[in-house]
């Protein structure tokens, strides 16, 4: 995949930095980690705070995060989920959503076109289509509710993304539409048919389950895989729990995926430990312990001289023990957040790696 910033070997883990950092990495450790693409600055976080005039005025997000590779940003449709849920802070209707600024008080409107301008200041490779997240509750009236909004909402953020296919920085982005429908095959379906007929550069596969139950979304792919074709990028939104979501949605035919959960998790003191098992032409990501993790704060690690991962060429596991990150864990010391997550986003790359190692020797 070539964007304006660099080649992505897929499949590739995209770590996310929501609101324009990672928490806790610097992008030299991004890119010692083997990190080609970030999901960089969400558009709803970035309307609330720093503000577009900020980033335009910068000259765009890859300045001023200071991150020189490639790029992908979310149009905000997951908040429309998420914070729609409190009807004070957020409603939704035909148009787009209303937003409450969280300090300021001052109204949001973010809908299909104001999105796809803030992308275009934001200035990321590749933009999605604002979108209306699927939820799980309200069974197939939500789903299809969100569906036929997420369609008329894609058709609006086309339009207004073919006025300028470029950024405000003069280099052209791709667009990606998102597959909704829920949990009900035939709204996938059809989802799918719809955005194929948009020609766009890439598919996401979204919604709520999308990355939060792996077995559903596992089936969902199934159901989908057929439909998509060969030449678009095939993006899972949201998934990366576990290093083993990443070799499930791979052994599906995903490309690209993203999500909080591996500095998330490194914050809360769950580590990834496991080994990349080769069984079957394809991967696992196994460990005879604790669901291939450690938890840090556990007493038994208080004099363990060995690294997180035996054999991880980490920066954290080529330099530290784990006595001393359940020091660092248990004082609440910065230290210990920056030195998990590394861990964390290092294992998640490995992964990504690994797949593609064997997919070039297969082929």
């Amino acid at each position: 995949m070539r964007t304006p910033h660099g080649e992505v070997l897929t499949p590739s883990f995209m770590p996310v930095g929501t609101r324009a950092m990672l928490n806790y990495v610097t992008t030299e450790d991004l890119h010692n980690s083997g990190s080609e693409i970030i999901l960089g600055g969400n558009t709803y976080h970035m309307l609330c705070t720093p503000g577009m005039e900020v980033i335009e005025k910068i000259g765009g997000m890859h300045r001023f995060m200071g991150w020189p590779k490639s790029m992908l940003t979310d149009s905000g449709g997951f908040q429309v989920l998420s914070l729609s849920k409190n009807g004070t802070i957020c409603i939704v209707d035909e148009d787009g959503a209303h937003f409450k600024h969280p300090m300021t008080g001052k109204i949001i409107h973010l809908n299909s076109k104001t999105s796809i301008q803030a992308q275009k200041i934001i200035g990321a490779d590749i933009i999605m289509a604002f979108d209306q997240c699927t939820p799980e509750t309200g069974g197939r009236e939500a789903a299809l509710a969100a569906l036929d909004r997420t369609h008329r909402w894609l058709v609006s953020s086309k339009e207004e993304h073919e006025k300028q296919p470029h950024s405000a920085y003069g280099f052209k982005q791709a667009l990606f539409g998102i597959i909704q429908g829920g949990s009900f095959r035939d709204l996938r379906e059809q989802s799918i048919e719809f955005i194929l007929k948009q020609d766009l550069d890439g598919i996401g596969i979204g919604g709520e389950v999308i990355g939060f139950d792996m077995p559903k979304t596992c089936e969902i792919i199934d159901w989908v895989r057929p439909m998509l074709p060969e030449d678009k990028v095939r993006y899972t939104m949201g998934v990366g729990l576990h290093p083993q979501d990443l070799i499930d949605v791979v052994g599906r035919g995903v490309d690209i995926f993203d999500c909080v959960a591996p500095t998330r998790n490194a914050r809360h003191g769950t580590l990834y430990y496991g080994q990349i098992i080769e069984r079957d032409g394809w991967l696992a990501f196994e460990n005879e312990g604790d669901n291939c993790r450690i938890l840090i704060k556990k007493s038994q690690y208080a004099k363990d001289e060995n690294p997180i991962l035996p054999g991880c060429g980490c920066y954290t596991c080529q330099h530290f023990s784990r006595a001393y990150l359940h020091y660092l864990f248990k004082e609440g010391l910065i230290a210990y957040f920056h030195l998990a997550s590394i861990h964390n986003i290092h294992v998640m790359q490995s992964v990504c790696t690994k797949m593609r190692e064997i997919i070039l020797h297969a082929s």
